[in-house]
C-alpha cells in the first residue's frame, strides 16, 4: 500500500470513527465543543456527524476498490 492510499485509509477511518460518534452521542460531542443545549443543535451535530460517516465510508471504499483493482503500482 502506498503512503497515499494509507494516509487516505486513516483519514476515512477517523472520519468515520469521529461521525459515528457525532451521530450516536451528540450530547457528548455538544459538551466537549461548548455548544448550547437546543434542539437545533442536536440536529445539526445529528447531520454533521452523517456527513463525516458518509466521508469516511466512500474513501474507504474508494481506497479499497482501488487496491482491489490492481491500481497500486
Amino acid at each position: 500500500m502506498t503512503r497515499s492510499l494509507a494516509l487516505m485509509a486513516g483519514i476515512a477511518g477517523a472520519a468515520g470513527a469521529m461521525g459515528l460518534t457525532t451521530l450516536v452521542k451528540p450530547g457528548l460531542v455538544r459538551r466537549a465543543l461548548g455548544l448550547p443545549e437546543a434542539e437545533a443543535t442536536t440536529y445539526a451535530l445529528r447531520i454533521a456527524g452523517m456527513m463525516l460517516l458518509a466521508l469516511g465510508l466512500f474513501l474507504g471504499g474508494f481506497a479499497a476498490a482501488f487496491t482491489l483493482a490492481g491500481g497500486v503500482a
